[in-house]
């Protein structure tokens, strides 16, 4: 049963009802490429001026926090949205390293569905079999993403296997 939503906006963008919102999580291993991939949907997307993407293209987007900045890991989930056609797809950037496993877990509360961020070379290691099984358990859609297969390294079918076992 659809609710309407008289009119919400959610980064700016409108959203008239839900069946317009999908709401999405990015989970993987520290290091997997979560934020990175935030940031080139955002780009993708146009939500940031094509000029500056040069000049910004170093900066991490979603890492608010100094801290975060500095050591290059998601500390705190956060959200953005970017619009696909008819829909906003909102997005939770969420922390892969096993000491924030609480905050992957308050993020898959809020969700119709994960993408699921794997290495290309180094394939599914522990944390991402934890957000992977927290998905599950909560009966969500999940979408593999084989993320960094341009490394010299890769080994994209034995990771795809390892990410199904």
């Amino acid at each position: 049963m659809s609710r309407v939503i008289k009119s919400a906006h959610l980064n700016g963008l409108e959203v008239k009802s839900r069946e317009e919102l999908r709401n999405l999580a990015i989970i993987a291993h520290v290091d997997h490429g979560k934020t990175t991939l935030v940031d080139a949907m955002l780009w993708q997307s146009g939500a940031f001026a094509a000029h500056k993407a040069q000049a910004d293209s170093q900066d991490r987007l979603m890492d608010s926090m100094d801290l975060e900045r500095e050591k290059g890991i998601t500390i705190l989930a956060k959200n953005t949205a970017v619009k696909r056609g008819d829909s906003i797809v909102n997005i939770i950037d969420t922390p892969g390293h096993a000491d924030f496993g609480g905050e992957v877990e308050r993020g898959l509360e809020m969700v119709d569905g994960v993408a699921l961020l794997v290495d290309a070379s180094e394939g599914p290691l522990p944390q991402t079999r934890f957000v992977l099984r927290k998905a599950l358990e909560k009966n969500l859609p999940v979408i593999l993403i084989i993320n960094k297969v341009d490394r010299p390294d890769a080994r994209i079918a034995a990771v795809v296997d390892e990410a199904y076992a």
